[in-house]
């Protein structure tokens, strides 16, 4: 049965409701469930805990959400870790729209999700909810995943905003972060999806950003995310993050929640009453919050089925686009269905992980298993299983023993091994973070153990956050990056093993050869409640890649069952010079059809005024291939893509002149590249005493004054000027021109400096390029 929610009038309620009940609007009415004023035509919304799937309550209604373990069924889609991996925008929002389709069945009006922080360490406990170390990549699927919600009639709620890169300490620390690296990296995310999308909601960290609690945050909730990005919806905050509920308000949070039994309100009542808060602001909140419960709940709904197999099925092919070859030496995979002998190894094979622990947990409508995927696939082939070690990691040292011992046997008696090799869920959840990134000990021995007696070992991996793989990848010919793949991931695994399936996945995220590799290792969690993001704006494989260090699979690596070509790459300026069309053309030179994604970085120019990485993803793109097809990959980059941040100017900048655009199959697997001339923005710097001269020489209108200035000055003196020794000037180049004016033979007085910053803040500058 299907019920349309009648539409309600959108004038503002402020005027017809009492303090107490415009104050009662700004907390929940429970743990998941806004309030409501039926007077005012102000509807509650019912939120859910997503973001790859429901977490509901066994009854109807709003208790029960907080028991973790409390829940009924519904579809467990691959978790943020492994959806990133696919780099399919596309199948992300066919996902998020099966999440509305079952969130509307369930009357559930708003999604708790997706969350797109950046994954700064891969020691954060809550990695697996999140996409990528590469802000493009996780706009463009947490975007998809906005979309496919919103445009289903549900509502997202964007999160964590912001900077909540870990679990520790997560409800006090304060992210410290300098503004170029908060705006490119941590915020770039937030920003694009705000801007395209426009998601209902927002949801503030638990976290401050630089001292200041992010439910207090006037800067990033007010300045910068509604007054510079447009955001027209409702900030509300993580669950028990608010600590002082009228400054939250004051600084722009209009909903706190779970509910506090009405502590909050009674506190803005009496804010309002002894004027300290200006009731204009509670007004505004408001208004806001009324419009996003009419807009939440206007949508129809069905309370009927939520298509569970149609669901699963997409699952599966969600996770089937997941998967990651990492390896595949002397050709091991695919395994042939039809003939030999393969040993399953590895309880995980039986007992999936499937989804990470935490406030995301998903009581899935049913479970594939890899072991069972494999069993019903071989058609000819004889797969045995051991479990070879315990799941818990708590048995006695003699049952480790003998289940080794089992699974050595069949090892040695059968033609090819895979060994799936994991983390249990106790090793990595919301809540805290991993201490290192080892696999466990016992399964690491019996991996050794087993190559001893067989070779043809295929690694598949099963885990939230990255592993550390060496240096026994080296020694083993092929491994699978199996990650957490939601509840069809069994039958994914199984069909990519024997070929059904060819593996398109690329890696979110670098795995690195060891964790005192990672750039943030020397920074991460931090100390005494604050956190220092000191690698700046060099994370994940702008570290990696910046330091010249090797990595066990770089960004974005990811294998075929195929062989694809790269050839013809063009960058077609548009007439305008606002943007560019990059296309290259891909060659599936193998004897299987494949799909290959396309990765497009970018290199700034020569001399650039700010550190950058050796390069930086800026778009990509898929293509599906039959055996020799050809297609071309193509993207449109925007001029404003290319910009950094620059502190200095207070804004973003494109540097003009010479960009290498480079197209290849990962971070470090660069297959070709080109050049384009790109016009530079105008300077905003005004210019003063204070500036350098290396910033006055730089500058478009200043440089031309001062040389101009130098020029003259040497005309009129007998004897040379420091400025004409090439050595003297390199030395002064990072001086104020306040203080070289001050020197004897500087061609420029102090009162010639105030005069030169006044002529360059009156006439027009020309763009560079």
């Amino acid at each position: 049965m299907t019920q349309q929610i009648p539409s309600t009038q959108t004038t503002a309620p402020v005027p017809l409701l009492s303090l107490a009940d415009k104050a009662s609007l700004t907390s929940g009415a429970g743990d998941f469930v806004t309030t409501a004023i039926a007077s005012a035509g102000i509807p509650a919304v019912t939120m859910s805990d997503g973001p790859h799937g429901l977490r509901l309550p066994k009854e109807s209604g709003d208790g029960g959400q907080l028991d973790l373990r409390s829940t009924a069924p519904a579809t467990c889609f691959p978790p943020a870790v492994a959806l990133g991996s696919s780099w399919d925008p596309e199948l992300a929002r066919r996902v998020a729209g099966a999440i509305a389709a079952e969130a509307a069945a369930h009357g559930v009006h708003v999604v708790l999700g997706p969350g797109i922080n950046i994954k700064r360490s891969p020691l954060c406990g809550r990695n697996f909810e999140y996409f990528s170390e590469d802000p493009l990549l996780t706009a463009e699927m947490g975007g998809a995943m906005v979309r496919g919600l919103q445009d289903a009639g549900v509502g997202a709620a964007l999160k964590h905003y912001a900077a909540n890169n870990q679990e520790t300490d997560r409800m006090r620390v304060s992210a410290d972060i300098d503004e170029r690296p908060l705006r490119e990296i941590y915020l770039r995310a937030f920003e694009r999806i705000v801007r395209r999308e426009r998601p209902w909601s927002v949801m503030a960290a638990y976290n401050g950003v630089n001292g200041v609690p992010m439910p207090e945050n006037t800067r990033l909730l007010t300045d910068i995310l509604r007054t510079q990005w447009g955001f027209d919806g409702i900030v509300m905050s993580d669950w028990g993050a608010v600590r002082d509920r009228v400054a939250a308000l004051r600084a722009g949070l209009d909903l706190q929640m779970p509910g506090t039994g009405g502590r909050g309100d009674r506190e803005i009542v009496a804010a309002v009453s002894a004027g300290d808060l200006d009731e204009a602001v509670l007004d505004t909140a408001v208004e806001r919050l009324a419009r996003f419960a009419r807009r939440a709940t206007r949508a129809a709904y069905t309370t009927g089925g939520t298509r569970a197999g149609e669901h699963h099925r997409l699952a599966g092919e969600a996770a089937d686009r997941c998967v990651v070859l990492l390896k595949n030496d002397t050709d091991l995979l695919p395994l042939d269905p039809a003939s030999g002998t393969v040993a399953v190894i590895g309880e995980l094979a039986r007992t999936p992980r499937y989804q990470g622990a935490g406030s995301s947990q998903v009581t899935p409508t049913r479970l594939d298993t890899p072991l069972d995927g494999l069993l019903r696939l071989a058609v000819g082939a004889r797969v045995g299983f051991a479990p070879g070690y315990p799941l818990a990691g708590v048995a006695s040292a003699g049952t480790e023993q003998s289940l080794a011992e089992e699974a050595v046997r069949l090892a040695a008696a059968s033609d090819t091994v895979v060994l799936f090799l994991g983390l249990a869920a106790q090793d990595e959840s919301e809540g805290f973070d991993r201490d290192h990134i080892d696999l466990p000990a016992d399964q690491v021995r019996l991996l050794e153990r087993i190559r001893a007696v067989n070779p043809r070992v295929c690694v598949v991996l099963s885990n939230g956050g990255v592993v550390r793989t060496a240096p026994w990848h080296t020694q083993v010919p092929a491994l699978i990056e199996g990650w957490l793949l939601g509840q069809a991931g069994g039958g994914a695994l199984a069909r990519v093993l024997f070929g059904s399936v060819n593996p398109s996945g690329k890696l979110a995220e670098t795995i690195p050869l060891r964790l005192e590799d990672t750039p943030s290792h020397l920074s991460f969690p931090g100390q005494e409640g604050r956190v220092r993001y000191g690698e700046g704006v060099f994370v994940g494989y702008r570290g990696y890649d910046a330091r010249g260090c090797e990595v066990a699979f770089p960004f974005g690596h990811g294998l075929s069952y195929t062989r694809f070509d790269y050839s013809d790459l063009r960058v077609d300026p548009r007439e305008d010079g606002e943007a560019f069309t990059v296309a290259v053309t891909v060659t599936n030179t193998g004897d299987r059809p494949g799909r290959e994604v396309v990765q497009f970085y970018t290199v700034g120019p020569a001399g650039s005024e700010v550190a950058r990485p050796p390069r930086e993803l800026r778009a990509f793109a898929s293509v599906f291939l039959a055996p020799g097809e050809s297609r071309a990959a193509e993207v449109e980059l925007a001029r404003t893509d290319l910009a950094h941040y620059s502190e200095r100017e207070g804004g973003w900048r494109v540097e003009g002149g010479a960009h290498r655009v480079e197209a290849g199959a990962s971070s470090r697997d660069i297959r070709l590249s080109a050049e384009v001339t790109v016009t530079g923005d105008p300077s905003r710097l005004r210019l003063s005493g204070r500036n350098t001269l290396a910033e006055w020489l730089r500058h478009p209108v200043g440089g031309p004054l001062l040389r101009d200035r130098f020029a003259r000055a040497k005309g009129e003196r007998a004897e040379p000027s420091a400025m004409d020794d090439p050595m003297l000037r390199r030395f002064l180049s990072g001086m104020p021109l306040d203080v070289i004016s001050e020197f004897p033979q500087s061609p420029v007085s102090p009162e010639g400096v105030v005069e030169l910053a006044a002529l360059a803040a009156e006439l027009p500058q020309e763009t560079s390029g």
